[in-house]
C-alpha cells in the first residue's frame, strides 16, 4: 500500500512538473525582442489616456510574432468587463492581419485595407481568406483574459481585420518582428492608439507603406464620393481623430 502511494505521489509530482513546463512553452515560442505583457500594458495605457479622437474607452491590445503566435494580451481597464469583451479577439485579429500582410520592405496597416477589400477593390475577398481560430479565441477561463497567462498566448489566432487598429512591428534595424492590434474604441481612435503604443515600444521603424508618400503605414483619409483616390483609404470617424493621425510624424522618425 505504501509503495502504491509513493508511486501515485511521484506521478502527481511529474504531472505538476509537466504542467509547469507546458505553461512556460508559449513565452518560449515568442521572440525575446518582442515586448512582454507588462510592457504592452504600460504602453497601451499611456496611449489610451491621450486624446485619440474617439470615445476615450478602455482598450484591448495584442502582440503576435512573425509566425502569428500570440505573445502578449493586455487591457487598460481594471478588469475584463471594463472594455468591450468582443474586442479582445478583434485586437488579436488585427495584430495577425498587420503581420500577415506586411513584409520587410512594405508595411500594411489594417486601416490601409479598408478600401482595398470593398467590392471592386484590389483585394476584395481578403477578409475571408484566413478565418479566426475559434478554438484558440475562446479557450480557457475568462478570468485570465488580459493577463500574462491569457489563454491566447502561445496560440495562432488567425483572422483578417480591415479597419484601423493593427500595425506591423519593426525594430530599429528595420526588421519585421510581428504585429500589434488594439481594439475597443472607434476604428480611427484604435489606429491612433495603436500608433502611439507602437511608438512607445520603439517598434515603429517602418520601411515604407502604401500611403500617398509611400513613407509608412499611417491611415489614409482620401475617400470622397464613396471612392478612395489611392485605393487604400479609410472612412473618417471624427474630424478630431483624422487631425490627430495626420499630425503624426513619419513612423520611425525620432
Amino acid at each position: 500500500m505504501k509503495k502504491t502511494m509513493n508511486v501515485l505521489a511521484l506521478l502527481g509530482s511529474l504531472a505538476m512538473v509537466s504542467h509547469a513546463a507546458c505553461a512556460e512553452i508559449p513565452s518560449a515560442l515568442c521572440s525575446k525582442t518582442l515586448p512582454d505583457q507588462a510592457a504592452l500594458e504600460a504602453a497601451l495605457k499611456a496611449a489610451q489616456a491621450q486624446d485619440n479622437g474617439g470615445f476615450a474607452l478602455n482598450m484591448w491590445g495584442t502582440i503576435v510574432d512573425r509566425d502569428g503566435i500570440v505573445c502578449a494580451v493586455a487591457m487598460t481597464g481594471a478588469g475584463r468587463g471594463g472594455q468591450w469583451p468582443g474586442s479582445r479577439v478583434i485586437s488579436a485579429q488585427k495584430a495577425n492581419t498587420a503581420n500577415a500582410f506586411s513584409l520587410h520592405g512594405l508595411a500594411l496597416s489594417t486601416a490601409n485595407l479598408y478600401s482595398a477589400v470593398q467590392p471592386g477593390g484590389s483585394l476584395f475577398g481578403l477578409q475571408e481568406s484566413n478565418p479566426v481560430n475559434v478554438a484558440a479565441a475562446y479557450k480557457g477561463p475568462s478570468k485570465d483574459y488580459g493577463r500574462a497567462i491569457d489563454p491566447l498566448v502561445g496560440e495562432k489566432i488567425g483572422g483578417v481585420n480591415v479597419f484601423g487598429g493593427g500595425l506591423a512591428l519593426y525594430d530599429s534595424t528595420g526588421k519585421l518582428l510581428g504585429g500589434i492590434g488594439v481594439s475597443g474604441d472607434s476604428s480611427c481612435a484604435d489606429h491612433n492608439i495603436a500608433w502611439r503604443t507602437r511608438l512607445a515600444l520603439n517598434l515603429d521603424h517602418v520601411p515604407g507603406g502604401v500611403n500617398p508618400t509611400h513613407a509608412d503605414d499611417n491611415i489614409v483619409y482620401d475617400i470622397s464620393g464613396g471612392a478612395s483616390a489611392s485605393g487604400w483609404g479609410h472612412p473618417v470617424c471624427s474630424d478630431a481623430a483624422k487631425a490627430i493621425a495626420e499630425g503624426f510624424a513619419k513612423a520611425g522618425n525620432r
